[in-house]
C-alpha cells in the first residue's frame, strides 16, 4: 500500500503541471494546434491509462476491505474519467483549431479551442483534488497504528471463510439393472 499511497501522491502534482500547461497554450494563438496541444493530449492520455491501471490494481489488491477503501475506489475510478474527459477535451480543442483548413464556414479564431483547454484544465483540477484528498487519506491511515490494525482485521475478515452452503440432498442411487 506504501507504493500506491506514492503513486496516488504523484498524480495530483503532474494534473496540476498538465493543467498548467493546457491555459498556458489556451492564451496563445494556437497557429500549429497539432504541435501544440497533441503533446499535452499525449500526456494527459497517458496518464489517464496509468492512473486506470493503478485503480484496476487497487481494486483486486487488499483495498477494497480497508476502511473507507471501496469509496475511495469509486472516488479514483471517477477521477480517472476526469482525466479522460480531460484528454479528449485536448483532442477536440485540437479539430476545432483545424476545422478552418477544412470548412469554409468554420471559427477561424481559437475560442472554441481556448474553452476545450480551459474545461480540460478544470477537469484536470477537479481530478487532482481527489487524488490528494485520497493519497492523504491513504498516508494517515498507513502511518496510524490504530488504523493500520483496524484494516488488518477488516482485511481478515473480507479473506475469512465464505459461509458455507447448505448441503444439497445426496443424489437418489441409481438403478440397478440386474442382469
Amino acid at each position: 500500500m506504501t507504493e500506491h499511497t506514492r503513486l496516488l501522491g504523484e498524480v495530483a502534482p503532474a494534473l496540476e503541471e498538465l493543467s498548467a500547461e493546457a491555459a498556458r497554450i489556451g492564451e496563445g494563438e494556437i497557429a500549429k494546434p497539432v504541435r501544440e496541444i497533441a503533446p499535452l493530449s499525449l500526456r494527459v492520455h497517458e496518464l489517464a491509462m496509468q492512473c486506470t491501471r493503478q485503480v484496476h490494481d487497487l481494486s483486486v489488491s487488499q483495498y477494497p476491505a480497508m476502511k473507507d477503501g471501496a469509496d475511495n475506489l469509486a472516488h479514483l475510478a471517477g477521477a480517472c474519467s476526469q482525466i479522460s474527459l480531460a484528454a479528449t477535451l485536448c483532442n477536440l480543442a485540437i479539430h476545432h483549431r483545424t476545422e478552418i483548413l477544412l470548412y469554409e464556414d468554420a471559427d477561424s479564431t481559437p475560442a472554441t479551442s481556448r474553452d476545450q483547454l480551459r474545461r480540460a484544465g478544470v477537469e484536470m483540477q477537479r481530478a487532482a483534488t481527489t487524488y490528494r484528498a485520497v493519497a492523504r487519506g491513504l498516508s494517515r491511515r498507513l502511518a496510524s497504528f490504530s488504523a493500520r490494525t483496524e484494516d488488518r482485521q477488516l482485511i481478515a475478515e473480507a479473506q475469512g471463510p465464505s459461509p458455507q452452503k447448505a448441503p444439497s440432498a445426496p443424489p437418489a442411487p441409481a438403478a440397478r439393472r440386474r442382469v
